[in-house]
């Protein structure tokens, strides 16, 4: 087609379709998951709303034809300015109130192209409408009439901030533009000459141009569809897979960004979480979030942070009390010092501790008290007071130390500031965190970084645990006949494939989580309330702990799972208990720590030794306690015929626990027999403010 204005203009630079394309940006920037395939879209540019680019054979016939109807059906006939349009509108406009346009398709294209020819308020002037016109041939010399409909179908403005048939599309009908209908196709083309029409305005237009089209529908129906559609305010009807991660990674507007995530197991992890939750509703529990870690590499494999009804909240690193989910970090570390061996026996009976803010009385979940028990079913059974003890053994700073390296960065306070409650999950922590601290123990006691980005994940390697004690934590996890004590032989944590769990309920039922992990795999859960509300009657077994099952389950339908290999300097032998509190078993040991026969014997029998205060022990002075109320109790064992001797100063027969009203400073304890001789001593200080300092020396 020739140029009609004439003169140079019609020679002037045009972009190339190629060229538009590759300058257009999406206002969403996507996530893909580790196959490369589309997992969500999340928008960054708040100015325009437009969604990736439209082939013209992937947008509906009906629409294309509906949009020609309305806005220039001498399209195909034209070459860029239609002049018998041009003359009928300025006939018209001499004897109408209301202007009459004439753009063609490609003029208004140009418009779009061209900020200098874009209108103003008060419409385009002489000057740009001529350049336009110009513009509009130029185009129509260099490019097809299919590239021109499908660039202006990409970059004309529908309703508002969509711009572009894509978001158009998505968001006032929720779906693709393959998929518009013939009635959704005239409700888009009716916005297109006043995308900010009042619906009235839109219904009339519809109608007009349904009636054009002799579409066989009445206007009170297409009016009840342009209600819905402009009513629609969600791009995306469905809860979108991974929004949490989205928000992390998703920052340049058009751009395509590559995950960890594996697609289908982020959607089973979320559907089953959100199934789950709704069957926990009456029971009042409505939030949770699940992360999957690949143990070998680090790459995080699915991120739920929250099915529930905070979508904005990320459950994934929110910091949460983490129950009895840390207890395998402290037993692991009492085996590593060869304080214990899984085949130890524990004390399960009442225990009254000191601590900085007064009498501290660990309960076990079930309120009843086992006796003696081994380590491996106190750990196994998730047994309170068992781990208390231990964390006396170990030491406050040390266990704390121990979850530092692990990774939980959550644990901002020192350790004082927990005390013992320390053992039972008093800290807060991160599901994140937890996750990859449990990773540690599936690695052998390799700390890495876990990552949502191939080339962070796995980073920051450094051994942080003894493996050989590691592997006997994990072989105590996944011991069913173990924590069958507690939790029974049939629920939710046994696998048919070697796996190691551990679940945990916090405080008040306010937090339940559910960590575990296979040969390959590491699954976290949480469920809850991010607003801190209790949970009714949940435990880790019917609340995080099916969902985790399940998740298992999807990971190893067509992967095994087998036990990992004994490293170097760990060996299994047969052990008896006498009396026989537990049958006979095989058991693993470090080696130099293993035994035979395991004999309870009484307190007579026992060397003697400290049991509290521990060596190198901090204790705190609290403030708002009045300094005459608050104590500390010595235990000792093996101490029959004893004395307590504190500071050189004698305090009493060593038989029982004994009080002491702290005072600042360092402290030796010591045991010594009738004779003075020191059989068992340590070392340990007390801390407080200037206040409790000046009251106690004014006594």
């Amino acid at each position: 087609m020739g140029c009609v204005l004439g003169g140079p203009a019609c020679a002037q630079a045009i972009l190339t379709p190629g060229q538009v394309q590759a300058a257009y940006r999406s206002s969403e920037a996507q996530l893909l998951d580790r196959s490369g395939a589309p997992l969500q879209s999340l928008r960054v540019d708040m100015k325009v709303r437009r969604l990736p680019w439209v082939p013209l054979a992937d947008i509906s016939p009906a629409l294309q034809q509906a949009v020609l109807l309305a806005e220039d059906q001498r399209f195909m006939q034209h070459g860029g300015v239609d002049v018998s349009a041009l003359a009928t509108a300025a006939w018209d406009n001499l004897f109408s109130r209301k202007p009459r346009g004439a753009s063609t398709i490609t003029m208004q294209l140009a418009g779009q192209l061209d900020a200098d020819l874009q209108a103003a308020a008060g419409g385009r002037s002489l000057r740009q409408k001529w350049k336009q016109m110009r513009a509009a041939q130029a185009i129509e010399e260099s490019w097809s009439k299919a590239q021109i409909f499908e660039a202006y179908l990409n970059l004309v403005s529908f309703r508002g901030e969509l711009q572009g048939v894509a978001s158009a599309s998505y968001s006032l009908f929720g779906k693709a533009p393959s998929g518009l209908n013939q009635t959704d196709s005239i409700i888009l083309a009716s916005l297109v000459r006043a995308p900010n029409a009042p619906l009235a305005t839109v219904t009339r237009r519809a109608c007009a141009l349904a009636k054009e089209s002799r579409m066989d529908s009445s206007c009170q129906l297409i009016g009840q569809r342009v209600q819905t559609a402009l009513q629609r305010t969600a791009l995306y009807a469905d809860l979108a897979p991974a929004p949490q991660v989205a928000q992390q990674l998703l920052k340049q507007p058009g751009a395509l960004v590559a995950s960890t995530l594996d697609g289908p197991l982020q959607r089973f992890a979320q559907e089953n979480l959100r199934q789950q939750l709704a069957s926990l509703r009456e029971r009042n529990v409505n939030d949770g979030a699940i992360i999957v870690l690949d143990n070998r590499s680090g790459e995080i494999l699915a991120y739920v942070g929250n099915a529930g009804g905070s979508r904005h909240v990320d459950g994934v690193t929110a910091r949460r009390q983490a129950g009895s989910t840390l207890k395998p970090f402290l037993y692991e570390l009492a085996i590593e010092r060869r304080l214990m061996t899984a085949a130890s026996v524990m004390d399960d009976t009442p225990l009254d501790i000191a601590t900085a803010s007064g009498m501290y009385a660990p309960q076990n979940y079930d309120r009843n008290f086992k006796g003696y028990v081994s380590a491996r079913t106190s750990l196994a059974s998730s047994l309170n007071i068992p781990a208390v003890r231990t964390v006396l053994l170990t030491g406050q700073d040390g266990f704390y130390n121990r979850l530092k390296d692990v990774g939980l960065s959550s644990l901002t306070e020192p350790a004082e500031y927990y005390g013992p409650s320390l053992a039972l999950g008093s800290s807060e922590v991160t599901l994140l965190e937890l996750a990859n601290a449990y990773r540690v123990l599936a690695n052998g006691g390799q700390y890495s970084v876990a990552s949502l980005q191939r080339g962070q994940a796995g980073t920051g390697k450094r051994r942080v645990m003894d493996p050989g004690a590691a592997f006997i934590v994990g072989d105590i996890l996944a011991d069913r006949a173990a924590r069958s004590l507690t939790f029974g032989l049939r629920n939710e944590l046994g696998t048919n494939f070697w796996s190691a769990v551990k679940t945990g309920t916090s405080k008040d039922m306010r937090d339940n989580w559910c960590m575990g992990y296979s040969a390959r795999y590491t699954v976290g859960v949480w469920v809850g309330n991010f607003d801190g509300k209790p949970m009714w009657d949940v435990s880790g077994v019917t609340g995080a702990a099916p969902v985790w099952r399940d998740v298992m389950d999807y990971l190893h339908k067509n992967i095994p799972s087998h036990a990992p290999k004994a490293p170097p300097g760990v060996l299994q032998q047969m052990v008896a208990y006498r009396p026989a509190l537990e049958a006979p078993r095989r058991e693993w040991f470090i080696s130099g720590t293993e035994s035979a026969i395991i004999a309870v014997v009484g307190d007579t029998v026992r060397p003697p030794a400290i049991v509290y205060p521990a060596e190198d022990s901090i204790l705190a002075i609290d403030p708002d306690i009045p300094p005459a109320l608050q104590r500390v109790f010595f235990q000792a064992q093996g101490s029959q015929a004893l004395r307590w001797v504190l500071d050189g100063k004698d305090l009493g027969a060593a038989a029982e626990s004994i009080s002491w009203r702290p005072v600042p400073g360092k402290h030796a304890l010591a045991l010594v027999n009738k004779d003075g001789k020191t059989l068992a001593r340590v070392a340990f200080q007390v801390r407080g403010n200037a206040l409790a300092q000046l009251a106690a020396h004014g006594d």
